[in-house]
């Protein structure tokens, strides 16, 4: 094919206008013929003013893909076709142009709207001025980008993830979807940066065996090299008239929609992590034996004006007996990921390396745990979600009910701690279970004498419900969305947010919580494969009563009501 290298012609040229209605994005069109002597077409050129950034080109000259030489705002080609032969045009006839003279002249005879001879016609004069070989300064149509910008998404593009290759779109639209599946009327972008392919259409069948038959198709096609998602359609204001939401088809390349593995710098961190947290916990035991510890230790950590840190050393002597509280905080994270695991294995869910966060309060706020492969179905989401919190709360919960027995104990005087009434202030049920297992008037004196094991119960109890609330990427965030959906994860999330800043949840542990979810964990969790069948009725029943028990928890008993239910000792001024 030939290529046209300037605006400057070198035969007689004939114009014609051409009215293209169909073509909305060209406001006018022209092409222009290169003859012979003896009348015959030799090549055609078009001219044609076209919005150039809205295809993302660049407004400077230069030849694309399809030997075209942009000009300012206007698009030059040649068709390179011999309109008596139909032949494709070659060297030759590009010789022969530059044998001719150097003016473009324009026949009036030929120049009719629509490309078409007429002699009825008034002829239209030349124009005075020749087409000069220099490139025209016409600004671009709709410049809305500057060449930085421009430049800069294609650098995104560049950078970013690697899309759905167009062929393979062209070959599995044609052989997966018919009639018989889904049949496609629409394409969009999918995924975080459009980096996939969305397929819009009619359901021609159950969901689920449609899924499952075009899951099974794609692996026979394409092998691994794409996962493919079947998720609620976008802006669809009308159901399915099989019954539940419309559905689309989302395409994804694999190695984009998978996480990454576990690399050797995430396993350090998590080691240091899971050293400092033993490290918190065995500081939360010392800590419960405050009335047994030296008067300027206490002082260091009691009062906010000391500035001079104690000689640790003193602390030595209360690490042995502050190792039992340590155990019992560090089982109940144990427990906690084990339960994860326990759950995920049987799904073929891979899951990361748990990071530990250690908290001196509670010895630990929990683990980020991510999940290292896509989940398969929203029932999958919400087990293992659920796994995790359920399983440290029982061990949580044996703890805590065993060590309210031993506490009533007199023969196990010598390992009892003192601790102030008004820590049972802090969890409404959690204090009512105390006030009903130890009675008025062990619970409304300064200070309770209690087993450690109460303890360790009652801070994995209290970081179980604060993994299980309703927000972002935590198990409680999780299982919402799977139960619910992801809107109304984002409904509960504000309530959340919100009980967290009035300090209605948590009581002194909210700002941090929050300002902690908010750091590490407030996306919501990725979509699943199957995004769109339904849990079921029991699994959101139990997610309903898990949130009922975590406000229950985190809620604390104000001093009126603590007072009315003898929980703790109320001082009135």
């Amino acid at each position: 094919m030939s290529t046209l290298t300037s605006c400057s012609f070198t035969s007689t040229l004939n114009l014609g206008f051409r009215l293209r209605p169909n073509r909305i994005d060209l406001a006018e069109r022209f092409r222009l013929y290169n003859r012979r002597n003896d009348g015959t077409i030799k090549n055609s050129y078009i001219l044609s003013s076209r919005e150039l950034l809205s295809k993302k080109r660049r407004r400077i000259i230069g030849l694309d893909s399809d030997n075209k030489r942009f000009i300012g705002g206007f698009e030059c080609s040649a068709s390179g076709r011999d309109n008596n032969n139909g032949n494709s045009g070659n060297g030759g006839d590009d010789d022969d142009m530059s044998k001719d003279s150097n003016l473009a002249t324009i026949s009036p005879e030929e120049t009719t709207v629509g490309g078409e001879a007429d002699s009825d016609k008034k002829p239209v004069p030349p124009p005075p001025t020749p087409i000069s070989s220099r490139p025209p300064t016409i600004s671009p149509i709709s410049s809305s980008y500057t060449n930085f910008q421009v430049d800069s998404f294609k650098l995104m593009e560049l950078l970013g993830p690697e899309k759905v290759d167009p062929s393979d779109v062209k070959l599995i639209k044609d052989t997966l979807f018919g009639y018989s599946t889904f049949w496609v009327t629409k394409e969009e972008p999918f995924g975080d940066l459009g980096e996939g392919i969305l397929f819009l259409g009619n359901l021609r069948g159950n969901r689920e065996e449609v899924f499952t038959k075009l899951q099974t198709q794609l692996s026979e096609i394409m092998g691994d090299k794409y996962n493919l998602f079947m998720v609620e359609e976008p802006n669809s204001e009308d159901p399915d008239p099989r019954g539940g939401p419309r559905v689309s088809f989302g395409m994804l390349r694999k190695e984009v929609s998978e996480p990454g593995p576990t690399t050797l710098w995430q396993y350090v961190i998590a080691l240091l992590l899971f050293v400092l947290t033993i490290g918190s916990s065995v500081e939360l035991g010392i800590a419960s034996q405050i009335n047994r510890l030296p008067p300027e230790v206490v002082k260091y950590f009691t009062d906010p004006d000391a500035i001079e840190p104690p000689d640790m050393q003193l602390l030595y002597p209360f690490v042995e007996a502050a190792l039992p509280l340590a155990y019992g905080v560090l089982g109940v994270q144990l427990f906690h990921e084990v339960g994860h695991f326990l759950a995920a294995f049987p799904k073929k869910v891979k899951l990361s390396i748990p990071f530990f966060i250690p908290n001196i309060t509670l010895g630990s706020f929990g683990a980020i745990t991510q999940f290292k492969s896509i989940l398969p179905d929203k029932k999958t989401k919400v087990d293992i979600s659920l796994a995790g919190p359920f399983a440290g709360a029982a061990l949580s919960l044996s703890m805590f009910g065993v060590g309210l027995l031993l506490s009533l104990k007199p023969d196990a005087a010598g390992d009892m701690v003192q601790v102030p009434s008004m820590l049972f202030q802090g969890s409404l049920l959690l204090g009512l279970i105390s006030r009903a297992t130890l009675g008025y008037a062990a619970m409304h004196g300064a200070t309770v004498s209690i087993h450690p094991l109460v303890i360790a119960g009652w801070c994995g109890l209290t970081t179980s419900a604060l993994n299980l609330l309703p927000v972002g990427c935590l198990d409680g965030g999780r299982m919402v969305q799977g139960a619910f959906g992801k809107e109304a994860l984002v409904g509960f999330g504000l309530t959340t947010y919100s009980l967290l800043g009035f300090g209605v949840l948590g009581g002194p542990l909210s700002l941090p919580w929050g300002l902690y979810v908010l750091i590490c964990q407030r996306s919501p969790e990725k979509p699943c494969l199957n995004d769109v069948t339904e849990v079921g009725t029991w699994r959101r029943t139990v997610v309903t009563v898990a949130i009922f028990l975590v406000v229950l928890i985190l809620l604390p008993v104000w001093d009126e009501l603590a007072e009315e239910l003898g929980i703790g000792l109320v001082t009135t001024f």
